[in-house]
């Protein structure tokens, strides 16, 4: 399939805790927070989301809407390998980034291990045609299109890394039907988590058929989401 181009201009940011993210140009919107993108990853989608589930599975299926800068994919892979944990990840990403941005991001440089370099690059590659086995524990797929277009299976995921642009920037992706869509490919008991805390996005998750609830946030954010399947 065909690239598509990213339709957002974009400059490279250092955030607070020295991770990179990228901003988009003429907006107030960012990939990741600019009070530190490695922290806010951490915190909403492993710590929220990913550790509740590590210990309770041997086997993970994974959806994440936005692959971005791939950092939420790095932190998952590496909590798959530290914990003998096979996860399945399905990444929908409607805009990939072009190869000149990925080399610019020092997400790479934030861990020790010696594959997690090859590990970024595989992730940036993936493709919605087979799985890509990272260290025989992360096997990682990319749909390059948008969510409206994909058919996801129904009842499949144990948890949903929701990290759209926020709904200034991208309000298509924050609506029932979006949810709906995504709570359906849920399993019992599956969890999302998004950085999102707004309450017209907790109502809209709500009337999806989602059970909601307020944690706090990472550093510079009061609030995040996170909503289990009944």
């Amino acid at each position: 399939m065909t690239e598509p181009d990213n339709p957002f201009k974009l400059e490279l940011f250092q955030t607070s805790d020295g991770s990179h993210t990228l901003k988009l140009i003429g907006k107030d919107e960012q990939y990741h927070s600019l009070n530190g993108a490695m922290q806010e990853s951490q915190h909403v989608f492993i710590s929220a989301g990913l550790k509740p589930l590590l210990h309770k599975n041997d086997k993970l299926f994974l959806l994440e809407i936005g692959l971005g800068t791939g950092l939420n994919a790095l932190l998952t892979a590496k909590n798959a390998i530290d914990n003998q944990c096979n996860i399945y990840y399905d990444a929908i990403e409607a805009y990939p980034l072009h190869k000149e941005w990925i080399s610019e991001l020092n997400h790479p440089d934030l861990f020790d291990e010696e594959w997690i370099g090859k590990a970024f690059q595989l992730i940036h590659s993936a493709d919605e045609k087979k799985y890509v086995n990272i260290e025989n524990h992360f096997f990682i797929k990319c749909l390059r299109q948008k969510i409206q277009e994909v058919i996801l299976k129904e009842q499949y995921y144990h948890l949903v890394y929701f990290d759209a642009f926020g709904p200034d920037t991208q309000p298509e992706l924050w609506t029932k039907e979006i949810f709906t869509k995504i709570s359906q490919s849920m399993r019992p008991g599956a969890i999302l988590v998004t950085y999102c805390a707004k309450g017209a996005v907790r109502r809209t998750m709500k009337a999806a058929g989602l059970q909601v609830e307020k944690l706090a946030g990472p550093p510079g954010k009061r609030e995040i989401t996170r909503a289990v399947k009944i």
